[in-house]
């Protein structure tokens, strides 16, 4: 099979495309209430007689019995078996990479720590890395989570909690102290707390609508801070796909063709389960378009199969299928990169009650951002194939983050600024599928809230820094196999 037989056979599925979308009820956990705005703030303030703020402090380490290399190796079982080496090095290069990529570990932590009952849709995997900047529909660069491959119905207190615990790692990673982590872990819970009661005395429209835009951001930050953040703002505005294109194609008998870096970047004939790439991308692509509304079906079968690629991205993602289809428009300076992910479960799911009402996992990650961001990105959708679960999104569309270092305590005032912007997405989001009244209601307007998990993120903290230890002997004892740093990358 060569790659021109490939894109034909997908193009002319692409263009036979044209079934309706389908249409799902959301979960009745989000249904509004219909009492008061003030009714509802006094309703989540009686809340704290079932759950004292000051309770979420606690935090218990685990003993013996509850080893998290075991969690880590049960979720490697679905995954693919070559790529698990490269998933436990890229976790072991720090505690602040060991807590990106162990959310079903502090998910389990998590179940066990009081919550008040409200429910939100939760993203599942929160930490100060998964935020960053991006385009919206409209082409104005929004900050704003970045990935919900873990969001379900949950309770709100997990997502800030591991929030809150993300911070304080990252700052003890950049070689802050530890009254400098526990101040950006309260920084991150005041800015949510605060940021929720605006929301709640806002209408459901404007909560909608809402978006923290580049105007924003700059306004809340001090000159210095914004001076890294419009650094930022600017090379995302440069990262579209003209600028993938240059950076990871080549040209191969006058086409682009995306380069190879093995194992982190293949170009595969066959999926994992041995089924033809041909088959397996036409199975996606149409359940994929027929996820689609029609406008977005028609703009897409306007382009053409260039290549394909499995790619090997993030930290605790490693291991699960995810392919990046190269298409192009018109002429050369047209191009459309699409990442298809594999979506399992959510690591929330074994612990709530609530869930969304999807079979697909692929759709449960797009309906969950759409509730929670307005999905932003024309191109997302889901579908199936090969037995797996999928979703669709650009690969580069104008993004942007921050990148931490390890050992560089530089400005880590501007840090704990930036710990108050995620805490203000995580609000938004929050605020969009869930009660904001009830939520800010039960938060507050005092620092009790700050304080108890500002002390939980310092508990956690250590259990994040035994738990890699914990790997880091697991790899000494021969137990788990580590990819060298070089493919790690």
């Amino acid at each position: 099979m060569t790659i021109t037989d490939l894109r034909t056979h997908v193009d002319q599925t692409l263009s036979r495309l044209a079934s309706p979308d389908s249409a799902r009820s959301l979960s009745e956990s989000f249904v509004a209430p219909r009492s008061s705005v003030a009714e509802r703030l006094e309703q989540g303030r009686q809340l704290r007689k079932k759950v004292a703020r000051a309770d979420h402090a606690a935090f218990e380490p685990r003993g013996d019995w509850a080893d998290p290399v075991d969690i880590l190796e049960r979720q490697n079982r679905t995954r693919v078996q070559k790529l698990v080496p490269v998933r436990y090095a890229r976790m072991l290069a720090s505690p602040f990479a060991y807590l990106r990529g162990s959310a079903a570990v502090m998910a389990a932590d998590l179940a066990s720590t009081p919550a008040s009952g409200l429910a939100v849709a939760a993203c599942g995997d929160m930490h100060v890395s998964n935020f960053g900047v991006f385009a919206s529909a409209e082409r104005n660069l929004v900050f704003a989570i970045n990935d919900f491959d873990e969001v379900h119905p949950g309770p709100w207190e997990w997502d800030l909690k591991r929030l809150a615990a993300s911070a304080a790692v990252a700052v003890r990673f950049r070689g802050g102290d530890k009254p400098a982590a526990e101040r950006a872990a309260r920084a991150t819970v005041c800015s949510y707390r605060r940021r929720m009661r605006r929301y709640a005395g806002m209408g459901h429209l404007q909560v909608w609508y809402a978006r923290i835009d580049e105007r924003a951001v700059l306004d809340v930050l001090t000159p210095r801070a914004g001076k890294v953040a419009r650094q930022v703002m600017d090379k995302a505005r440069q990262k579209n796909h003209v600028a993938v294109l240059e950076k990871l194609t080549e040209q191969v008998d006058g086409e682009p063709r995306i380069i190879e870096d093995v194992p982190l970047i293949v170009r595969e004939t066959h999926t994992d389960a041995g089924t033809p790439a041909r088959v397996a991308l036409d199975r996606v692509l149409r359940s994929y378009a027929a996820s689609l509304g029609l406008d977005r079906r028609v703009l897409l079968a306007r382009y053409r199969i260039v290549d394909v690629v499995r790619k090997v991205v993030g930290v605790g993602s490693v291991g699960t299928a995810c392919w990046v289809v190269m298409l192009q428009g018109v002429d050369g300076d047209d191009p459309l990169f699409l990442q298809v992910k594999e979506a399992q479960a959510s690591v929330l799911a074994p612990y709530v009650v609530h869930d969304f009402p999807f079979a697909n996992q692929g759709q449960r990650v797009v309906v969950g951002q759409r509730l929670t961001q307005g999905s932003p990105d024309i191109f997302l959708g889901w579908g199936e194939a090969d037995g797996k679960d999928l979703y669709v999104r650009q690969l580069a569309d104008m993004k942007g983050g921050i990148k931490f270092t390890e050992g560089d305590d530089r400005d880590l005032d501007g840090f704990v600024e930036y710990c108050g912007l995620c805490g203000w997405a995580l609000a938004l989001a929050h605020a969009k599928s869930g009660d904001p009244a009830m939520i800010a209601g039960y938060c507050g307007r005092g620092a009790a809230l700050d304080e108890a998990i500002g002390k939980f993120a310092m508990a956690y903290l250590k259990q994040t820094e035994r738990d890699h230890d914990a790997l880091a002997a697991a790899r000494r004892s021969g137990r788990i196999r580590v990819a060298s740093e070089h493919i790690a990358g």
